[in-house]
This record gives structure tokens, C-alpha cells and sequence, in this order.
């Protein structure tokens, strides 16, 4: 028996080795490129392991570190089996806005932080050509689509989340999902089957099993990457499951086209419609138009349900912002009704929306690119090909020099930038800058942000004018850190409903 516990415990060293040797020598010949770049955390070849693991769980306080040390040059930090070269400051991060596709590369630096090859499938690593239908048709179609929208928000709150008289506990994140799934899909493919339970039970599990297992499979070094694709993904049988839902639909489109023109009578404005009219002619296909659906649920239902679960944190850990947000609400639908238009009217919705995304909205970096070709920033600092680079993101929305007291929460902060002269768009959600980085920027800034704001508001405006809410001891739930890019709301806390008791109707005609 001691024997055979010996025999384990070498065969247990030996796999170590195995493991840890092509890594070492891989990581030592990136770090000896990197030699000019200075680095947070061990930086040995074994050492820098140490960091690695404290990235995994405290990746906030090394890029914090880095950002206080190194602002507005670049720092590199250890991850399992890489270095990231992190940089900071307006400068840098225009730097990086302006690079063109051919030299650093969005579409292969998401590959590598969601292992897009086997979480969603090469066909979307390779030809992204939704991301168009959602920049273009999609948001186009926003104003027009609102009243589905508002219905359907009203539909779930209502099956998922009645008014009680007494206070009622609810799961935030998990109803959020599911009530954002239903909302997303009555623009996506409609009724009945966006309120179709297997079709909706779907992209919620697939949504959080791409992210999942993107994370997972990282931990392994890339010769095993291709055995953690198959175990921690099933993306064949997910197409499978939603062509049983969509393949007819998809169908009966692709003859009336075919039939009667891209324009026939009764055409459905969805986005089915808006993915059959942006598809590549050799793509024209079921499985492909399937695909995207997936994909663009998985990005639709990732963000907005993590956006609003944080911004309901914040509003009920703060009661004293609803007075003020319910009276600009009422005010404007008295005004305008509630339309697309009017949540444009509405700036203390849209600030406190946006300061809750700058508190918690962003990872440790943002903004991460692969450097396909020897890459120079104008302070002279030369990241090598195959290295991935990224904005320091939490530090930059913490910056005293951009954000008056950047630790306080201030729910009318950006209302009131933009009560200064020339400043009406500048700080509105959806807006651009180097300063805030929650959706990016340059051509690879978030298509989906009109999308997800709208949402947003429309979601926040039902919970204030229906609902009173709390937290269960009064303080906001604390956020979870998931490696270097990833930074989710509490999983399982839960926000307190009731109805709202000085509730006085409103006119949403």
C-alpha cells in the first residue's frame, strides 16, 4: 500500500513537470521579449506562477498596483501561461483605439479569453459578419420595436416577479437572465417562442456555459485545449436543440424570399429577417443563421443581465435616488408618453445607469487586443506579436483625475456633466471616451450599446414605477472577480420586492 502511495505521489509529480515545463519555456521566451516592460508580481519562470494564481483571485489589486506604479506607460502581469501587457492614460489607450485591425486584433484576443473555437465554434471565430446586423439593423430598428420591448418587460415582471403587498425575496441574477432572455428573443424572433420555456431554458444555459467554459478551458495549456473543448462544451447539440425551435421558422422565410423577394408582404421585422437580409450568399443556411441567433443571444443575455442585476445593487442599496428618478420618469411619459424617444429625455435614469457601470460595469482591463504584428506605442514602448495587451479598466473609472471622489457612488454624477455647455452627449451611457471604457472604443466598441441601453432603461423605469425594493440587510452585494476580464454581481443574492405603495398609475400609451 505504502508502495502505492509512493508510486502516486510521483506519478502526480512527473504530471506537474509535464505540465509545467512547455509553459515555463514558453513563458520564459515571451518574458525575456518583455524584458524592457516592467512587471507586477514574481517574474521568474516558476515564481511567476505565484502571480498567476493571485491574478486568478485578486486581479483588481495587481492591475491596481501596475496602474499606481506605471500610469500612462505599460506593466505586465503573469496569467496561466501568459503575460498580459497592460497600459494606461489617454495617450496609450488612443494608441490602441487607432491600431488597425491588421496589427492588433479584437476578433483574436476574444478567441483566446473565451476560447471562441470551441465555446461557440470556428464559423464565429472566423466570420463575425453578425456583428454588422447588430451594429445596423438592430439598432436601427430600436425605436420602431420599443412597444414589443416594453410589453414583453412587462409580461416577464409579472409571470416572474408579481406584486405582493408584502415584501417578497427574489434571486436577482438568475430572474434577471430569464426575464432579459424573453425581452432580447421578442426582438430576436418574436412570439410565441421567445416565451417558449425549452427555447428560452436554451440560450439561458447556453449563455452561461460559453463563459464557463472559456474560463476553464484557459487553465489548460493549449495541446490539451482541444480535450477541455469537448468536455466543457456541447455546441453541436445546442444547434441542434435550437434548430428544432427556429429551423422551421428560418425556412418558411428563406421560400417567401425566394418566392416573392426580399421585401414580401407581412415580413416579419426581426432579426431573423435582419440576419437572412445581411448573410453572406454561401451562409445563406439554417445552420449558420442558427448560429448567429445563438451568438448574439449569448452577448445580449451576458451583458444586460449582469448590467441590470448590478444596477439594481445599487439602487436598492441606495433608497434615496428614487424619489428623484421616479419624478423624472413620470414628468417626461406625462410629456411624451413612454417611447424610444423619451428615455432620452431622461438624465438622471441614464446617469445612474452609467455611474453604476463605472463602479462595477468593467474588469480589471478592457479593451483587449492580440498583437499580431510588432506593435509601438508613441511613447516608444514595442509590444512583440503574440502578446496580449490591455486597458487598465476598474483603475481608469477610479481615476481622481478623470471622476470627482471616484470611490463614492454618485447616481447623478453625469446627469449634471451634462448640464455644462457644449457637454449635452458627451456623458450620456452610450457615449465614447478614453476616460470611460465600459464598451470599449474605436471600431471595435460594443455594437450591441444602443441595444443594451435601451433595455436598461426600459428595464429600471418598470422596476421604479411598479415597485418599492431592498436588500435583504441593507448592504449591496459584493461583486465576484472571475480571472483578469471578468467582474460578475453577486450570483446568489437576492433584492427584496413588493408593490409599490404610493403608486399612482401612468399613462405608457
Amino acid at each position: 500500500m505504502e508502495d502505492l502511495i509512493a508510486l502516486s505521489y510521483k506519478l502526480l509529480a512527473l504530471s506537474v513537470i509535464i505540465y509545467l515545463a512547455p509553459r515555463s519555456l514558453k513563458a520564459w521566451i515571451t518574458r525575456s521579449k518583455l524584458n524592457h516592460i516592467p512587471t507586477i508580481g514574481p517574474s521568474g519562470i516558476l515564481s511567476s506562477y505565484i502571480g498567476a494564481y493571485r491574478m486568478l483571485h485578486h486581479p483588481h489589486d495587481m492591475i491596481q498596483e501596475g496602474y499606481n506604479k506605471y500610469y500612462g506607460t505599460a506593466f505586465k502581469v503573469p496569467t496561466i501561461g501568459k503575460w498580459f501587457v497592460v497600459v494606461s492614460g489617454p495617450q496609450m489607450v488612443d494608441d490602441l483605439r487607432k491600431a488597425t485591425d491588421e496589427t492588433v486584433s479584437f476578433r483574436e484576443a476574444l478567441v483566446d479569453v473565451i476560447q471562441t473555437d470551441y465555446t461557440l465554434g470556428p464559423e464565429i471565430h472566423h466570420d463575425p459578419w453578425h456583428v454588422g446586423t447588430v451594429r445596423s439593423p438592430l439598432t436601427r430598428n430600436l425605436g420602431i420595436r420599443f412597444s414589443d420591448i416594453q410589453d414583453e418587460i412587462e409580461v416577464s415582471f409579472a409571470d416572474l416577479v408579481p406584486k405582493t403587498r408584502e415584501w417578497a425575496q427574489v434571486p436577482a441574477l438568475n430572474t434577471i437572465m430569464k426575464i432579459v432572455c424573453r425581452t432580447s428573443n421578442r426582438l430576436f424572433v418574436g412570439l410565441p417562442l421567445c416565451r417558449n420555456p425549452d427555447y428560452r431554458a436554451l440560450n439561458e444555459e447556453f449563455t452561461i456555459r460559453v463563459f464557463q467554459a472559456g474560463y476553464i478551458i484557459n487553465l489548460f495549456p493549449n495541446i490539451f485545449k482541444p480535450i477541455a473543448g469537448r468536455l466543457f462544451t456541447n455546441v453541436p447539440a445546442s444547434i441542434k436543440r435550437a434548430t428544432l425551435h427556429l429551423g422551421p421558422i428560418i425556412q418558411e422565410r428563406l421560400d417567401q424570399e425566394d418566392k416573392c423577394g426580399p421585401n414580401w408582404p407581412g415580413k416579419p421585422n426581426d432579426l431573423i429577417s435582419w440576419l437572412i437580409g445581411s448573410v453572406p450568399g454561401r451562409q445563406h443556411t439554417i445552420h449558420s443563421i442558427v448560429m448567429r441567433i445563438l451568438t448574439v443571444n449569448v452577448a445580449a443575455i451576458h451583458t444586460t443581465s449582469m448590467a441590470f442585476t448590478r444596477v439594481l445593487y445599487d439602487l436598492a442599496a441606495r433608497p434615496s435616488y428614487v424619489p428623484a428618478l421616479r419624478e423624472e420618469i413620470k414628468s417626461v411619459i406625462d410629456n411624451e408618453g413612454l417611447t424610444k424617444s423619451a428615455l432620452g429625455k431622461m438624465r438622471n435614469l441614464d446617469s445612474f445607469i452609467k455611474e453604476s457601470q463605472r463602479m462595477s460595469g468593467v474588469g480589471a482591463v478592457s479593451m483587449v487586443r492580440k498583437i499580431l504584428k510588432d506593435f509601438t506605442f508613441s511613447d516608444g514602448t514595442t509590444v512583440p506579436a503574440g502578446v496580449t495587451v490591455a486597458v487598465a479598466g476598474s483603475p481608469t473609472h477610479l481615476n481622481a483625475d478623470y471622476y470627482s471622489k471616484p470611490e463614492e457612488f454618485d447616481g447623478l454624477r453625469f446627469a449634471r456633466l451634462r448640464e455644462c455647455d457644449g457637454e449635452g452627449t458627451k456623458h450620456q451611457m452610450t457615449s465614447l471616451s478614453l476616460e470611460y471604457v465600459v464598451f470599449g472604443n474605436g471600431r471595435h466598441a460594443c455594437p450591441g450599446r444602443f441595444f443594451a441601453a435601451t433595455q436598461l432603461k426600459a428595464l429600471l423605469i418598470h422596476v421604479l414605477m411598479n415597485y418599492d425594493i431592498k436588500l435583504t440587510d441593507g448592504a449591496r452585494p459584493p461583486d465576484r472577480w472571475r480571472g483578469i476580464t471578468a467582474r460578475i454581481p453577486h450570483p446568489t443574492a437576492a433584492v427584496m420586492f413588493r408593490e409599490r405603495r404610493d403608486y399612482e398609475g401612468m399613462n405608457e400609451k
